[in-house]
């Protein structure tokens, strides 16, 4: 027994010495050559940081946008327009007018919004986060007229109010407050209570923990067009499961934070929607059938009118989404139109009203890709607007005033993404606005006139560049975020192009893939080669645009002498086709696995592949997809390295893995063979973990659960916790250097760089 604690410490020692030692390497390096990178310039220097365009937000009238920008003296942030034509800068609120009474300096401007008429303001500001972001905070309304000042509500606790919204017609706010919906009239300041939960167990206006994560539900408030009434969410946590996060670090005793949160195969909340009189009174309930703790409502709207709701419901193996009129006096539901998959159908959040409500967008699976569609509000009559063997990735805008749809897609490139157009009749054949000499990633922001729009475009090598548009020419009319400082700085980096490449691993079954190699890359030579890899439905690796510090570190490794690889398996969300993303079902973490080795014995026989030295790493589902790469094929992969993952698919949650697997009674050798912890025992090779103990995502129970079966069957491996973390890992002082340092180190000891004869 001392004898293991002595070689503990000296290994402990010698992992110290090491990441020392590489410090003051890395420090000279970078005094004498800006040539090389090191993790401190990357993760602590914010040398590299690319430049965004600051939060903005289109007017009205689309000719005009607003943004922030600081204030006088350097207090506070004024809102100012800029007009796109011209360029013409004009202060709308001087931070000056942002001071409350009997304070010294101005709100903090978190986020903010106009009334419909532009004569109030509302600014939300001292924010804290929920889970993943900040929801709570303070709003305060700002009559444009008087530059009169006031909190909404009244004695509420400091930043516990959530999705204060103005109503159309500009006269109330609603919001919620600690589980409930509240309206305020704007003149009178009257609150009126419009919910009661009877018990901690029930939540209005807001979502539960999963609905959240993953539909991307928070804001659970609507108000009508006519603004007399507000629809919303209601949730019912009673007999879901409660996971209890502890907090070790900050108090002498440890702290429980409870988590209602519903793991694969158990109770989810009951949900339902209603709607109820912004003065109050009681709420008319939605008789939507079904059993809410085995249907989802994850998208509600009102329906072109303040008479009818219009929502989608999804049923719990989610391969039936049901579109349903709901009337607003009876409660009284009717469906509309029914999408189906033998996998899974995905919400949609591309609907917009056509024709003063008579039709709606779409966006559906069912004839192979994703294409859009024009519904009518009777559910008769279904058109198909865009046709052919290519996938739309998003809409970016309906212009229904002119006829046009603006939509994302890359025909020919999976890897990339440009901006094409198509009339709403469906009757022209897609336009690519985009430059065809700018390959790469681009992304639009386009005016509620659809004649400017904010286009940002990079390629994987190249940061991003912000630029105003007009439309549909694409001429730049003003460059806004250049990034030449940034580009400057990688001006003397050596490094080499990043190449990607198709690489066949069976009949029909393409990969798309990239590498990075040493800037002094000798093809006579045999390097060590390190996958990046994520392999699930939620993300793709192989994306031809800029990837900032991570993208750094690839390189920073390439400078030290390893080839960087990232292959895309089958079941990531490329666009190309139904067939590609759906061949997943039921098998996570098994057919990405094996197509991921398939990739790895092609590339292993490459000329300047170290066969001996391959490793791989991932974070969350790249995490998990890394598992299982050292564990069910231990003869492919000498290191692995497993950032908050999830060791056994029973732990995650209900929405998710049941979306993708099916449910657990009727897919149990899915759910077993897709576990990585089922094939602990096969480890092999040097295996590093790391999780955040206050992961409210992928609880750090998945981490100890997988190093109990790995001392089970007596396989060494290393182990870092991050005490109070959560899924990202980047609370608290340092944290995600560390993560870096420490992935850098663990593969330097453990697979050394450089190439070798």
């Amino acid at each position: 027994m001392k004898k293991k604690i002595i070689n503990s410490v000296i290994v402990g020692l010698s992992c110290l010495l090491f990441s020392s030692q590489s410090q003051i390497t890395f420090a000279q390096e970078h005094l004498e050559n800006d040539s090389l990178l090191t993790l401190k310039r990357i993760f602590a220097d914010g040398e590299f940081a690319a430049n965004r365009l600051s939060p903005s937000k289109w007017l009205a009238d689309g000719d005009g946008y607003t943004t922030l920008e600081t204030g006088a003296e350097g207090k506070g942030r004024d809102i100012v327009r800029y007009d796109c034509k011209t360029g013409k800068k004009t202060i709308l609120i001087p931070a000056s007018k942002l001071i409350p009474a009997g304070k010294d300096e101005p709100l903090s401007i978190r986020d903010y919004s106009w009334s419909v008429d532009a004569q109030k303001l509302l600014v939300f500001t001292n924010t804290k986060r929920v889970w993943r972001y900040h929801t709570q905070g303070d709003f305060w309304v700002v009559d444009l007229k008087s530059w009169e000042m006031h909190k909404i509500g009244g004695d509420a606790k400091p930043s516990t109010l959530m999705f204060a919204t103005f109503s159309p017609d500009g006269k109330k706010i609603a919001y919620v407050c600690e589980k409930n919906v509240y309206a305020e009239d704007l003149k009178s300041k009257k609150i009126t209570q419009l919910t009661k939960s009877p018990s901690e167990n029930i939540v209005n206006g807001t979502s539960d923990w999963v609905y959240e994560e993953e539909f991307g539900l928070r804001n659970g408030i609507r108000w009508s067009p006519d603004s007399e009434k507000l629809a919303y969410w209601q949730f019912d946590t009673d007999g879901v499961g409660t996971f209890n996060l502890i907090n070790n670090i900050d108090s002498v005793y440890s702290q429980i934070i409870p988590l209602p949160y519903p793991k694969v195969g158990t109770t989810n909340s009951a949900c339902r929607v209603g709607v109820v009189a912004a003065t109050g009174g009681e709420t008319t309930w939605f008789d939507v059938p079904g059993d809410p703790r085995n249907h989802y409502i994850p998208r509600m709207e009102w329906a072109a009118s303040s008479d009818e709701i219009i929502l989608q419901q999804i049923n719990r193996l989610q391969n039936t989404n049901i579109v349903m009129l709901g009337n607003v006096n009876s409660g009284n539901v009717h469906p509309i139109f029914t999408d189906r998959d033998s996998a899974w159908v995905v919400v949609v959040d591309d609907w917009k009203w056509l024709d003063s409500g008579e039709e709606f967008t779409w966006v559906s699976e069912k004839d192979g890709w994703r294409h859009i569609y024009r519904i009518h509000r009777s559910g008769e009559k279904v058109k198909l607007v865009t046709n052919g063997k290519y996938d739309v990735v998003s809409i970016v805008g309906i212009d229904s005033k002119n006829g046009w749809i603006y939509f994302m897609a890359s025909p020919d490139n999976p890897t990339q993404r440009y901006l094409y157009r198509i009339s709403l009749d469906g009757n022209s054949r897609p336009e690519r606005l985009s430059p065809a000499q700018k390959s790469g990633t681009h992304s639009y922001n386009i005016s509620t006139n659809f004649k400017w729009a904010f286009h940002t475009y990079s390629n994987m090598d190249s940061p991003p560049v912000t630029s105003l548009i007009d439309l549909p020419n694409h001429k730049v009319i003003r460059e806004m975020v250049s990034n030449d400082e940034l580009r400057k700085k990688l001006g003397p980096i050596k490094r080499q192009p990043t190449k990607f490449f198709d690489m066949p691993i069976q009949k029909n079954v393409t990969l798309q893939g990239y590498q990075i190699l040493p800037f002094n890359f000798d093809k006579s030579k045999k390097y060590p080669v390190l996958f990046f890899v994520y392999g699930e439905p939620a993300g793709q690796t192989v994306l031809d645009r800029w990837g900032g510090a991570r993208y750094l570190w690839h390189t920073m490794l390439a400078q030290n002498g390893y080839v960087i690889i990232s292959v895309d398996p089958r079941g990531t969300p490329g666009p190309k086709g139904r067939a590609w993303r759906k061949s997943i079902y039921g098998q996570i973490g098994i057919l990405a696995s094996a197509d991921h080795a398939a990739a790895n014995r092609v590339i292993r026989k490459w000329s300047y592949v170290d066969s001996t030295r391959i490793g791989i790493w991932g974070w969350s589902g790249g995490g998990s997809m890394s598992l299982n790469a050292i564990f069910r094929y231990p003869d492919l992969y000498q290191t692995a390295m497993a950032i908050a993952f999830v060791s056994n698919q029973m732990l995650y949650d209900t929405i998710y893995q049941e979306r993708y697997m099916g449910l657990p009674d009727t897919n149990p050798d899915g759910f077993r063979d897709g576990s990585p912890i089922n094939f602990a025992k096969n480890l092999t090779g040097n295996l590093l973990l790391m999780h955040g103990t206050g992961d409210d995502n992928v609880h750090y129970q998945s981490a100890e659960l997988l190093v109990d079966e790995l001392i089970k069957h007596n396989k060494m491996f290393t182990m870092v916790p991050y005490p109070n973390r959560s899924h990202g890992l980047s609370e608290r002082t340092n944290s995600y250097r560390h993560v870096f340092e420490t992935l850098t180190w663990y593969l330097k000891n453990n697979m050394p760089p450089g190439a070798i004869e």
